[in-house]
């Protein structure tokens, strides 16, 4: 029976594994699309957004098989409910992909902006997403610490990004506008990504630890009397 179970889990981590993938690749080829104006690329991740959800639909599938008739004990059944809250995360991930793609399909975009910021956050926010997952299936916990720390260099990136954007509005007197308000979404799907990166690190340092970060600190707090 553990020898099945075990069959299964490694399974569990090798479709986790596929769909990180499938949201690193979105994420990527999105960012491109934007930066270098390839329309077909856009309509490729919108597509791909579908294939990410099936995969969610998968693994959740598979986790309430494992749940209902494995009976999982301990750290099994922690590792099972952090793949359960991850794939949500991951599909998010997956939806800004789609979003910042719909971008460059719904407007005018000419990127006339220094963008170069844009690609290095995104590549910083793909390797993160990588990383939370790969945490996830080593059971590696100073990876997982890694990817929640890299969260500030993305938001490092998308403090710079906004501030380039106003300067670049104040010294063309308003011109491009509408150009400087897509790039700012843009940057913000990526920060939201990061968030999203660092959700799923947190839920890995759940399932090997048993301490989630965010009910540590609200306990924390009630302890101190600063919540009721």
């Amino acid at each position: 029976m553990r020898n099945k179970f075990d069959m299964q889990l490694d399974s569990l981590k090798e479709q986790l594994t596929n769909m990180g993938e499938l949201c690193e690749v979105a994420i990527t080829k999105a960012t491109e699309a934007i930066l270098e104006g390839k329309e077909e690329q856009a309509r490729e991740v919108i597509l791909a957004d579908e294939e990410i959800d099936q995969a969610e639909k998968d693994i959740e599938r598979l986790c309430l098989k494992l749940l209902l008739q494995q009976q999982p004990v301990a750290k099994d059944l922690r590792q099972i409910s952090a793949a359960l809250k991850m794939i949500t995360d991951m599909e998010r991930i997956g939806d800004q992909a789609s979003d910042i793609a719909e971008i460059l399909l719904s407007t005018d975009l000419k990127m006339e902006m220094n963008n170069k910021d844009i690609g290095v956050m995104a590549q910083a926010a793909a390797k993160m997403v990588r990383e939370s997952v790969r945490a996830y299936v080593e059971q590696n916990m100073m990876l997982a610490k890694k990817v929640m720390t890299a969260d500030d260099e993305v938001d490092r990136l998308f403090d710079k990004i906004r501030q380039e954007i106003i300067e670049y509005i104040a010294k063309e007197n308003g011109d491009g506008g509408e150009d400087a308000v897509d790039l700012i979404m843009v940057a913000k799907y990526l920060e939201r990504i990061g968030d999203h990166a660092t959700n799923i690190a947190e839920w890995v340092e759940f399932s090997v630890t048993g301490n989630h970060r965010i009910a540590t600190e609200v306990h924390e707090r009630k302890s101190a009397g600063e919540v009721k």
